[in-house]
């Protein structure tokens, strides 16, 4: 099983194989316990190597599954430790909960650590008469203990960190469709919509004022190129959106004025940088009132000033229907209230999330009488 630090077994490995060979070169050991020894570390360091290599480059043969290939590594280590003549082997058992951390998790690393330890301190006992007597056993139990400790740890700590990471990657992806989602809506939802209601238009004066209903056909055309242009955009560049937030909104709200319908636009100061989020309220605010309130007259007002920008969209409807059957007001504040008054469809949801990324304020109050919707952005 790869874990996020492949580069401490090898290295361990690399250490108690020179160690081990130095010491058998100059204490005459048995050539076959030498070879047998380097072998075995070199299985080891070859296991590890490939464990951390991508699943894709595993191609030629099975691969064990995390258990079975720290079973594999556990019975490499104790057949190291057999055939080892300079006692540095039994360094590399801290690698044991090291690595069952990555398998099996973090109690189970704190058993195998514990088990070690007795594991250790069974051997010098059958091996070692009154060894706890002896300073230099005592002291290589103790440092192998906090060998243990430290193994674990930082293989807790490297785990929880690359926890963390994916958790951040998920959250980013998430964050990055719903994003994406909102740009759909606010743009392509918003064309549409346009299309429909001035088709609806067309057909309404097909026969009685030919000019305004080729209008609305003009219009429903070039709302139809406009929803095409930023699918387009969204492709290439996520729906930056356009550059001239002000010229964006004038050339908006002509094509969605006539057909009974009284649309006005009045824009007051100087746009020091595009702001997106005007735009898509706008786009929103406007759909919302063509759709869903049947006004007949809509104002839309954008004042830049020293400290940021406004944008007021009022209409003359009958407001959203759960709080138009009460005959009163309803208010929410984004940023400010986390509760809903009015309808919390995915447009709303959308504008309160784009608002409270730009550190902005959103208000909307709906009645019988109509809705108006007021959004301020700081610079």
């Amino acid at each position: 099983m790869s874990h996020p630090v492949p580069w401490v077994p090898p290295i361990l490995y690399g250490v108690v194989l020179v160690g081990g060979l130095y010491y058998a070169s100059i204490s005459h050991a048995p050539i076959h316990r030498i070879a047998a020894f380097a072998a075995l570390l070199i299985i080891l360091i070859g296991l590890d190597s490939a464990a951390g290599r991508p699943r894709a480059a595993r191609i030629r043969l099975p691969w064990p599954s995390g258990p079975t290939l720290f079973a594999a590594r556990i019975v490499l280590l104790g057949a190291v430790a057999a055939v080892d003549v300079s006692g540095l082997a039994r360094i590399l058992f801290v690698l044991v909960p090291f690595l069952g951390l990555f398998v099996f998790g973090i109690r189970a690393a704190v058993a195998l650590g514990v088990g070690c330890v007795l594991v250790l301190a069974s051997v010098f006992t059958v091996s070692v008469p009154s060894w706890w007597y002896r300073e230099d056993y005592i002291t290589d139990l103790l440092m192998f203990t906090l060998g243990i400790a430290l193994a674990t740890s930082m293989a807790a700590v490297a785990l929880q960190e690359r926890q963390a990471r994916e958790r951040v990657a998920d959250l980013s992806a998430e964050r990055e469709r719903n994003r994406m989602a909102r740009e759909i809506h606010d743009s392509l939802g918003h064309h549409l919509t346009a299309v429909g209601v001035q088709l609806e238009t067309a057909e309404a004066f097909a026969g009685i004022d030919a000019e305004r209903s080729a209008r609305a056909v003009a219009g429903a055309r070039w709302s139809a190129t406009q929803a095409l242009e930023e699918v387009r955009t969204s492709i290439r560049a996520l729906g930056e959106g356009p550059t001239d937030v002000g010229g964006a909104l004038a050339d908006l709200v002509q094509r969605l004025d006539g057909g009974g319908r009284k649309v006005t636009l009045t824009v007051t100061g100087v746009e020091r940088r595009p702001m997106l989020v005007l735009y898509r309220v706008a786009q929103e605010g406007l759909a919302n009132a063509l759709r869903h309130s049947e006004a007949t007259e809509i104002e839309l007002v954008v004042t830049y000033d020293e400290r940021g920008a406004r944008l007021r969209l009022s209409d003359n409807g009958h407001g959203f229907a759960d709080t138009a059957e009460a005959g009163k007001p309803a208010v929410t504040a984004v940023g400010t209230t986390t509760g809903d008054g009015v309808s919390s469809g995915f447009g709303l949801r959308g504008l309160r999330e784009r608002v409270r990324l730009a550190d902005g304020t959103f208000e909307i109050a709906t009645s019988r009488t109509g809705t108006v919707l007021e959004v301020v952005i700081p610079w």
